[in-house]
């Protein structure tokens, strides 16, 4: 089948979401499906245009297997909430237009959010070209973005809850992340205007781990010589340094635990929250701030740490479920979530055995339990492996690929 996909980034982009979205669509050309790709201009580690892509508003890529359009994403601050509203009404008008004289005669669209915009977009292209449109959420917006207080104007809210109700009702198809967002996404349109077997149209197909790239593997690599971080217990933060984030927790159990010469935290990644954060850890001997990796070199980052930590603020794991905890389990280490009890992260944490789950936002839980697996090096050696263990079991890419190819072949045969 030939099928569009619009998606906020792809590769090279170094976003997760592009990540997820690249490996999606190669196991869709794998089983002989034939795409075309609309997405950004690359720009997601500086927030600016990546050198060399510049100058051009659109970019087409022709391949083997299709083409990928590439438009211009507008970046700007993210703390400029109302610019980038206007970057995001930028970027899914330029999409939809791509989309809407796609030359791929599509048989179905997949559209992915965040942005929530680009599932109106995908709504368009498929009303005009007749054919089934799916929506896919990795968060669920506007309520991540109210939960961090971002959106306060109660006629944004509105707005933008009525723009997702609206795409939900009028996708023939929502694809989640899991059971949590599922009664999230459920709930809002039970009752509602053609709802009718809401619970059958909001389907849950997980995100996956290439248990092949990311696996255990030895702890002293030349990420830690790199670093100075040789011989050392390894406290590690590794992922977007955004406001979704509590790293004032880690910071809260880095002074705790500063009298100990052999434990260092890291901070590893980039995000509008790092350069305050670095200020706050101005104090702190034991805490390194290291850059975004590249992709490549993620299995060492991985690897490098003793223990990891997923810290969530209060409200966002029950819209939002990380893909770096399945990078953590791939790699054989501990986790400590903070996140909200009950939810996807929390259960699984638990449910694999694989660290420690403890609510949002509590420095005093967050520290004893990492306290807790710094003196038990071994207690959490096995709650790496059982996490690596747990994470084998869980889908493919190939396997999320062949979940997407049969939703959408229902779709187009009903």
């Amino acid at each position: 089948m030939n099928l569009l996909v619009l998606c906020p980034h792809f590769a090279p982009d170094v976003a997760p979401t592009g990540e997820v979205m690249t490996q999606i669509a190669g196991g869709l050309t794998d089983r002989g499906n034939r795409l075309h790709i609309v997405t950004s201009l690359p720009w997601y580690q500086h927030h600016a245009l990546e050198p060399g892509w510049d100058g051009r508003i659109v970019r087409h890529e022709d391949t083997d297997w299709g083409r990928i359009t590439r438009v211009h994403p507008f970046p700007t601050d993210k703390r400029n909430i109302s610019a980038r509203a206007l970057a995001f009404a930028g970027f899914t008008a330029l999409s939809g237009l791509a989309g809407l004289v796609t030359r791929s005669k599509p048989d179905a669209v997949l559209a992915m959010s965040p942005p929530l915009t680009l599932g109106a977009a995908g709504w368009a292209i498929a009303k005009a070209h007749r054919i089934p449109f799916v929506f896919n959420i990795q968060d669920v917006f506007p309520d991540v973005a109210v939960e961090l207080g971002a959106i306060t104007d109660p006629r944004v809210i509105r707005a933008a809850s009525w723009l997702e109700r609206e795409t939900y009702l009028r996708a023939d198809a929502v694809t989640v992340l899991s059971e949590d967002l599922k009664a999230n996404v459920a709930a809002k349109i039970r009752g509602r205007r053609g709802s009718a077997g809401s619970a059958d149209k909001v389907r849950v197909i997980p995100n996956f781990i290439d248990t092949d790239f990311i696996r255990p593997a030895e702890r002293e690599n030349a990420y830690r010589r790199e670093f100075g971080l040789e011989g050392k217990t390894v406290i590690m933060y590794a992922g977007n340094v955004g406001w979704s984030q509590s790293l004032d927790l880690v910071l809260s159990a880095a002074a705790h635990l500063a009298h100990d010469p052999d434990v260092v935290f890291v901070i590893n990644g980039g995000g509008v929250a790092r350069d305050g954060l670095m200020a706050q850890a101005a104090g702190l001997p034991n805490v390194r701030f290291v850059e975004m990796q590249p992709k490549a070199r993620l299995p060492q980052v991985a690897a490098a740490a003793d223990i990891h930590v997923v810290p969530l603020r209060t409200g966002l794991a029950r819209s939002s479920v990380p893909s770096k905890l399945y990078t953590i389990l791939a790699s054989g280490r501990p986790v400590v979530a903070s996140v909200d009890p009950g939810t996807e992260v929390a259960r699984t944490v638990v449910e694999a055995r694989a660290g420690i789950a403890v609510p949002p936002d509590d420095a005093e839980s967050f520290t004893k339990a990492l306290v807790r697996l710094v003196e038990a090096p071994e207690e959490a050696e096995a709650m790496g492996a059982a996490g690596r263990t747990f994470v084998e079991r869980w889908a493919s890419p190939a396997g999320v690929a062949a979940a997407y190819e049969d939703l959408f072949a229902e779709l187009m045969a009903r």
